[in-house]
C-alpha cells in the first residue's frame, strides 16, 4: 500500500520541535505514515532531534523547501542566489539528516513574485535556472536526495506554472539529484487535463502533495481521483501522497496561500478526512468522499 503523509503546515507555520513532537505524536495515532517537514528558515527545528522523534512513532519524513521573498534563482542578484543555494543545499542537509529523499518546492523563484516575460526572456531565464539550480542538485545526489521542483499556479509564480514546463527546465539535469513535485492543487488549476500531465511525467516526478481542489481535505471536492491515482502508477511514482493544506489562522502562508477561511471543520478532521478516503481510494474502494473522523454527511 502506497504510504500517505501531512504536512505540519496544516495546523502551525513556522514549525518548532514542540510542535513537531506533538503532531508526531498525534498523527501516527490516526495512522499517517509520513510527516512532512517544512523549513522556513534553517534552525527552526533541530533535524536530529526530530529524526529520534520520527523513528519512536515509527514515521517517515518528507522535507519541504520554502521559498519567501529574496530566495530566488532567477532574475536576481548574484548574492541572491548565492544565499538562496546556500539555503537549499543546508535544507538538503536537514533532508538526509531525517531520512527524507526529497526537498519538495519551487525551488526558482519566491512564491507571489510575477512578471510578464518575453519569449526570449523566459528561454533565458529557464537556461539560468538550469545552471543555477545544477549546483543544488549535485549537492542532493551525493546527499542520497532528489530536489522535487513544483510548478506553481499562474497567481504564484510566472515561472513554471505546469508540468511540462517543469519538465524541459529540467532537462539535461540528473534524474537521480532532480525530479518534479506535483501538486495536485495547483496542477487543476493549469493542465488542461491533470491525468495526462501526470503521465507524461513517467519516471521523472519526485515527490507528489495532495489535497481537495480548494485545498481542503482530498475526496471532498470534484477532482477524478482515482485517474489521478492510476496517472501516478502508470509514470512509475511509488512515493508517498502527502496532504498539504494550510491554517487561516497563521498571517505569512495564509496570505500567500490565499487561505480566507477554514476548509474543515477543524484542521484535524482535514487531515483525518482525507486519510480516510486517501486510504479508501488506495485500496480500490469506490472512492466517495471520507467522512469518518468529522461527523460530516
Amino acid at each position: 500500500m502506497r504510504a500517505i503523509g501531512v504536512s505540519t503546515w496544516v495546523w502551525t507555520s513556522p514549525l518548532r520541535d514542540a510542535d513537531l513532537a506533538e503532531l508526531a505524536s498525534r498523527v501516527a495515532g490516526w495512522g499517517f505514515d509520513v510527516l512532512e517537514l517544512p523549513v522556513e528558515e534553517v534552525g527552526d527545528w533541530d533535524p536530529v532531534r526530530a529524526a529520534r522523534v520520527l523513528a519512536d512513532h515509527g514515521l517517515a519524513a518528507t522535507v519541504c523547501l520554502v521559498m519567501p521573498p529574496g530566495r530566488e534563482l532567477v532574475a536576481a542578484e548574484a548574492a541572491t542566489v548565492a544565499a538562496t543555494r546556500d539555503y537549499l543545499r543546508r535544507v538538503v542537509d536537514i533532508a538526509a539528516e531525517v531520512g527524507s529523499p526529497v526537498i519538495a518546492g519551487p525551488a526558482y523563484a519566491s512564491v507571489g513574485r510575477t512578471w510578464r516575460m518575453a519569449e526570449q526572456e523566459r528561454h533565458d531565464r529557464i537556461a539560468e535556472l538550469r545552471d543555477n539550480l545544477a549546483p543544488v542538485v549535485e549537492h542532493a545526489r551525493a546527499a542520497g536526495v532528489r530536489v522535487a521542483v513544483e510548478p506553481l499556479n499562474r497567481y504564484e509564480t510566472s515561472v513554471l506554472n505546469t508540468i511540462g514546463q517543469t519538465l524541459a527546465a529540467l532537462d539535461g539535469l540528473p534524474v537521480d539529484g532532480c525530479g518534479v513535485a506535483v501538486d495536485v492543487y495547483h496542477q487543476n488549476i493549469e493542465e488542461k487535463h491533470v491525468g495526462a500531465a501526470i503521465r507524461s511525467a513517467a519516471g521523472r516526478i519526485a515527490h507528489v502533495q495532495v489535497c481537495a481542489n480548494d485545498r481542503g481535505a482530498p475526496g471532498d471536492d470534484h477532482l477524478d481521483w482515482p485517474d489521478i491515482v492510476a496517472a501516478l502508477t502508470e509514470a512509475g511514482y511509488t512515493g508517498p501522497l502527502c496532504i498539504e493544506s494550510f491554517t487561516a489562522r497563521n498571517a505569512s502562508i495564509a496570505t500567500a496561500a490565499s487561505i480566507w477561511r477554514p476548509l474543515a471543520p477543524t484542521q484535524d478532521a482535514l487531515a483525518v478526512d482525507g486519510l480516510a478516503f486517501l486510504r479508501e481510494l488506495l485500496a480500490g474502494g469506490p472512492g466517495h468522499r471520507a467522512t469518518r473522523g468529522s461527523g460530516r454527511s
